[in-house]
């Protein structure tokens, strides 16, 4: 230890600590309430590491100066992907009220991982849940856990519905996953993960996976198969699987119906698409982002099971030390997923839910849902554009007639250098094409229609 030291300094109620905690609640109050954030954007490796400088040393640089660097170097490298022109990928907007209570989440030194430290905190996530569980028309005994995302929560869904398999007796030479060839990529990673097989069918001219062709892959591989996953609201196109036809194939089966809904389930709260969802009632599992459409900072994951003892039976770890949770019949969200140590990520949801309403989420969706429809009708009544599916979310795919996959790069790039908007290309079926995902309530028909004039 260095001569005079205190170690303690770090976690002590001092001047320092004080000082430091007043410089971060400020910049965060001044970032939550900024009318104007930066889009912002990357940096080249060299440049962000000439500009940032060594910040790690023995005895630090302090505060001040850290948070400086953050605020004028390392934030701007960052693109801000709650700003109403980001339009890439799947865009993130949490409320106001949910971004400001993740702060109270660290503030307090929550764990989210066992009913006996943190009933509270556990209490409010599943009260979420079982309103999400409702929404979606699973029983009212139906429950889950908070998750870091998709990909974490498609692979404990699935670990549970082949470990739910073998408590049947089925013991094939290869374990299989039936799914479109539309499904996100998270569903070949999980069978990296596990070690299984995909049977990627195809979809309809549509884009959407059907019961008859979940059926023929069914009757082929027998008893191999473990899961069918169904897409509510595939990443590229936004397009809901035929959910009722698969459900009822999968019952007649006896096959374990997961349905992936990370992105566009959540549009099930809006009555302009609640009927594209047919079938989900009957999903054995589910897993929808709070992180995406439902308003709440990265990252979250609301992973749901029709019967959570199924989850809990494929996911509690046992341990000398685990005992005294695993030993009781208390609802410890680790259980239900593939991880043990956890934050209480779904507390944002919560308190935003329980500030605004859902009334306000629905509204919110719905409007979303109607610009999508907006501007692919301004796309179509334009002679140099070709709207390439007809949206049934919130994600616009289309081509600029006559534009090579450079052209789409070079306008990619020259929007973000100007700090007008975030559209990155995409692709379809070998084609380059452009893409708006609209998630953001703040996003205007105005935003999208200029970003089409720059083309």
């Amino acid at each position: 230890m260095t001569h005079g030291a205190n170690p303690a300094r770090m976690h002590e109620i001092s001047d320092e600590t004080t000082a430091i905690v007043d410089l971060v609640l400020a910049y965060s109050r001044e970032r939550l309430l900024a009318t104007e954030n930066p889009l912002d954007k990357p940096l080249p490796p060299a440049e962000l590491a000439r500009l940032a400088g060594r910040t790690i040393s023995e005895h630090g640089i302090g505060a001040r100066k850290a948070l400086s660097t953050f605020e004028h170097v390392l934030a701007p490298s960052c693109i801000t992907t709650d700003d109403p022109q980001y339009l890439s990928f799947i865009p993130s907007a949490p409320t106001k009220a949910s971004a400001a209570f993740d702060v109270v989440v660290s503030a307090s030194a929550l764990y989210g991982g066992s009913w006996l430290e943190g009933a509270g905190a556990v209490h409010a996530e599943n009260e979420v849940l079982r309103w999400l569980a409702g929404e979606f028309g699973l029983p009212a005994t139906a429950g889950g856990v908070f998750v870091q995302g998709g990909t974490l929560g498609n692979l404990s869904a699935l670990v549970a519905a082949r470990e739910a398999a073998r408590e049947r007796g089925v013991r094939p030479d290869r374990w299989r996953i039936v799914c479109s060839v539309e499904a996100h990529s998270s569903i070949a990673s999980a069978a990296r993960v596990m070690d299984v097989e995909i049977v990627s069918v195809p979809s309809g001219d549509d884009g959407m996976l059907r019961g008859t062709a979940v059926r023929d892959a069914l009757s082929t591989h027998g008893d191999s198969v473990f899961a069918v996953v169904a897409t509510a609201g595939s990443t590229n196109f936004g397009i809901v699987d035929d959910i009722a036809s698969i459900a009822e194939v999968t019952a007649e089966f006896g096959v374990w119906l997961h349905v992936d809904g990370a992105y566009g389930l959540a549009a099930m709260l809006s009555p302009l698409a609640r009927h594209r969802f047919a079938g989900v009632e009957s999903a054995d599992s589910l897993v929808v982002d709070p992180h995406k459409w439902l308003f709440a900072p990265f990252d979250a994951c609301a992973l749901i099971y029709r019967n959570p003892e199924q989850g809990k039976r494929a996911h509690t770890q046992h341990a000398e030390y685990l005992d005294t949770l695993t030993e009781t019949g208390d609802w410890s969200p680790s259980d239900y997923a593939v991880h043990l140590t956890r934050r209480p990520r779904g507390l944002p949801l919560w308190f935003s839910l329980a500030t605004y309403g859902a009334a306000a989420y629905r509204d919110a969706i719905t409007a979303s849902l109607e610009l999508a429809q907006r501007i692919a009708d301004e796309i179509d009544e334009r002679d140099e554009f070709t709207l390439v599916r007809r949206p049934q979310l919130s994600a616009v795919v289309f081509e600029r007639n006559g534009w090579q996959k450079s052209d789409y790069s070079v306008w990619s790039s020259r929007l973000l250098d100007q700090q007008h908007a975030f559209v990155t290309p995409s692709s379809h079926r070998g084609r380059t094409n452009a893409r708006f995902a609209i998630l953001n309530p703040r996003t205007t028909l105005e935003h999208l229609t200029a970003i089409l004039d720059t083309m």
